[in-house]
C-alpha cells in the first residue's frame, strides 16, 4: 500500500512524502526545500530512501542536497536531465519502472515545461505525480518545449485511467479555474466545480489531488480539439490577469 503524505512549503508548493506500508520503504517527490521533509520524517518515524525529481527547477531540487546529505538517500530523475539535476544517482526514461518497495511506477516522458521532464504512475495506487506539467485545469507554462511537445505530453496523462488521482505540485487551481471559465463559460461542470474549489480554499484547505476524470471534464487544456488550439489557448492564458 502506498501512502501519500502532503507537506506544503513556500507560498503554493507542495512536496509529497510516498511511503510504502509493506516495506517501509519511502521517497519524497520535488522536494522544495529540506527541512519541512526532515520534520515529517521525524514526526511520521520513516526513513528516506530515494528523491524523485520531476524536473530541475529550483523549487522542485532545491532540497536535494541537504536531504541527501542528511539521509544517504538516492535520487532519481530523467535521463535527459541528468546534468541539471544535483546528485542524481538514478536515471529513468519513458517506459522504465521505478520500484519503491512493493509499489511501481512506470516513468512517462512529458516534455512541455521543460525539456527533460518526467512523470511517476503508480498504477496499483491509482497515483500520478506529474510535476509541473498537470495543474487542476491548468498546465505547466512552456518554458523549454513546445505547445505541440506539451499538447503530446498531455495526451500521454489524459489516456491513464480516469480514477487516476494527480498530485502536481503548485496550489493553482483557483486562478486556473478563473481562466478556464473565460473558455468555457457555459461549462455546467467547471462552474460548480468552481464552486467547490473556493469553498476550499476559503478554508485554506489544499484542491490537490484531484481525478483525471474531473480534468476531462473542466480543463480547458486538455479539452483542446488539436495542439494549434491548445496554443492558441496557452497564449491566452499566458497573458491573462484575472
Amino acid at each position: 500500500m502506498l501512502k501519500v503524505h502532503q507537506i506544503p512549503v513556500l507560498s503554493d508548493n507542495y512536496i509529497y512524502l510516498l511511503h510504502d506500508t509493506d516495506t517501509e520503504q519511502t521517497a519524497v517527490v520535488d522536494p522544495a526545500v529540506a527541512e519541512p521533509v526532515l520534520e515529517a520524517l521525524q514526526s511520521l518515524d520513516l526513513s528516506l530512501n530515494y528523491i524523485l525529481n520531476t524536473h530541475h527547477h529550483s523549487d522542485h531540487i532545491g532540497g536535494n542536497l541537504k536531504l541527501k546529505a542528511a539521509t544517504a538517500c538516492q535520487v532519481v530523475g530523467a535521463e535527459s536531465d541528468k546534468k541539471r539535476i544535483p546528485l542524481i544517482d538514478i536515471t529513468l526514461k519513458e517506459g522504465d519502472v521505478f520500484q519503491l518497495g512493493s509499489e511501481a511506477a512506470t516513468i512517462i516522458e512529458t516534455d512541455g515545461h521543460t525539456i527533460g521532464h518526467i512523470a511517476f504512475w503508480f498504477k496499483n495506487a491509482e497515483a500520478l505525480f506529474c510535476g509541473d506539467t498537470l495543474f487542476a485545469m491548468g498546465c505547466g507554462r512552456l518554458f523549454e518545449g513546445s505547445a505541440e511537445q506539451m499538447w503530446q505530453s498531455l495526451n500521454k496523462l489524459t489516456a491513464l485511467p480516469t480514477n487516476t488521482q494527480i498530485y502536481c505540485t503548485h496550489e493553482y487551481t483557483e486562478a486556473n479555474g478563473r481562466f478556464a471559465l473565460t473558455i468555457e463559460p457555459k461549462n455546467a461542470d467547471l462552474k460548480f466545480r468552481m464552486q467547490q474549489v473556493k469553498a476550499q480554499r476559503a478554508q485554506g484547505l489544499a484542491t490537490v489531488p484531484f481525478s483525471l476524470a474531473e480534468e476531462l471534464a473542466t480543463n480547458p487544456f486538455l479539452r483542446a480539439e488539436s495542439s494549434s488550439s491548445f496554443a492558441e489557448i496557452r497564449t491566452k492564458k499566458d497573458n491573462f490577469n484575472g
